[in-house]
């Protein structure tokens, strides 16, 4: 079915090539009729390689090849098709990685564990790997440096903007780029989501370093965000080194140190990819961002946002722009975090509405109302137990949420 393009999409910015990565896109016809739904992205060899993948128990044929494949450290090739996520596929999905792999091996002549796939879209479909295997060699012929918004493109699902973004960081006098690209709209809670999302820098680094980095940096944007609570079944996140730019050599014993600028844009990145998947969320009319303070920890504030952020009754509020706060208060009670009613003080757009249990004499709705209004709405919770914080993202609940979910296989 056609989509609107989200309110809240961004244009994608200036993606300048980024040494030793090139990549392609074509239409193979997965499930999709008339686009795009393969893309290669290639590496130069000894490229370094870091992952994280979803949290679900029963994860795709491709997040159990990546997960094995990482542990060489090594990567020259990416394959991802959308239209089928090749899970609950059994023997089939195994097979299917592993021909994908050892065919792609062979056009770019290193070891198949150098090959990564991933795959998004329907589940418990059998993937027509020999659709994809058949279009690799062109793929091949069509690599090129300025592919990048072909390649986000292609692994569109129900997307309604392609999403980049990209960044420049400092290793010692050496200027870096970091750049990636990302698809997700639906099944997306923490711990990562329908999401896939390929970061390619030019700096030369261990990976275990850029494994260190990545983590950190996705539990602090994706695993940050919800748009309906259903973590998917084939999250990916690869970040790969080209180490085509030269730069001091990065050491183990002061690795963090030289790195630190690198860790900073590669954070700015990760949650500007984030954010834009949040803001595509099916049938998102509303970005919405929820900042908890007072709570006894970190990691309660953290549970307690997510309550809140995946709470139906908030966002469907939220879309209805209606000033509800005390669905709020229940979001935050339901959390099973440590809450103190009487504590408790609730804002939107930075008109605190509640305070200490109950209502602020005198409180004006007329200034949240037309906050809620907007594009952008912001939460604001104190626990008033402790010093612990947290932030996550979300997007309102709409009508077209269930249109585009109840049709998805028709």
């Amino acid at each position: 079915m056609a989509m609107a393009v989200s309110p809240l999409a961004v244009p994608l910015p200036e993606l300048p090539p980024l040494a030793g990565v090139r990549m392609s896109a074509t239409a193979a016809g997965i499930r999709y009729k008339g686009r795009t739904d393969v893309v290669m992205m290639e590496v130069p060899p000894n490229s370094t390689v870091a992952g994280v993948f979803t949290s679900n128990q029963c994860p795709g044929a491709p997040i159990d090849w990546c997960r094995a494949s990482l542990k060489g450290g090594k990567a020259r090739m990416i394959v991802v098709n959308a239209g089928n996520a090749n899970v609950f596929t059994g023997k089939a999905g195994r097979d299917s990685c592993a021909e994908t792999a050892a065919a792609a091996a062979k056009l770019a002549g290193c070891p198949p564990k150098q090959v990564f796939v991933a795959s998004t879209g329907v589940i418990g479909e059998v993937l027509p790997h020999e659709k994809i295997v058949a279009v690799l060699p062109a793929l091949q012929d069509a690599l090129a440096e300025d592919n990048w918004e072909a390649a986000a493109r292609g692994i569109m699902t129900t997307d309604t903007f392609p999403k980049a973004s990209t960044r420049t960081a400092q290793i010692g006098d050496a200027t870096v780029r970091i750049t990636g690209i990302a698809k997700g709209s639906g099944m997306i809670a923490p711990d990562m989501a329908t999401m896939l999302c390929f970061v390619f820098t030019d700096a030369k680094i261990p990976a275990d370093a850029l494994q260190t980095m990545l983590k950190k940096g996705v539990d602090g944007s994706f695993n940050c965000t919800t748009v309906d609570s259903d973590t998917s079944t084939s999250d990916t996140v690869l970040l790969i080194a080209t180490g085509q730019t030269k730069h001091p050599r990065i050491h183990p014993d002061d690795g963090k140190k030289v790195l630190a600028d690198f860790s900073r844009a590669l954070n700015e990145l990760l949650l500007d990819l984030a954010l834009q998947v949040t803001g595509d969320g099916e049938g998102a009319q509303k970005r919405v961002r929820i900042d908890v303070t007072g709570a006894t920890s970190a990691k309660s504030a953290k549970k307690i946002a997510m309550a809140v952020a995946n709470s139906p009754l908030v966002k469907t509020a939220i879309a209805g722009e209606d000033a509800n706060w005390g669905r709020i208060v229940m979001a935050v009670g339901k959390s099973g975090e440590p809450a103190d009613r009487d504590k408790l003080s609730i804002g939107v757009g930075g008109v605190w509405m509640a305070k200490d249990g109950a209502v602020i004499p005198g409180y004006d709705e007329t200034p949240v109302v037309a906050h809620m209004k907007g594009l952008e709405v912001e939460i604001a919770i104190d626990i008033g137990l402790g010093r612990g914080k947290a932030t996550a993202w979300t997007c309102d609940l709409t009508h077209g949420y269930i249109d585009i979910n109840g049709s998805y296989r028709s």
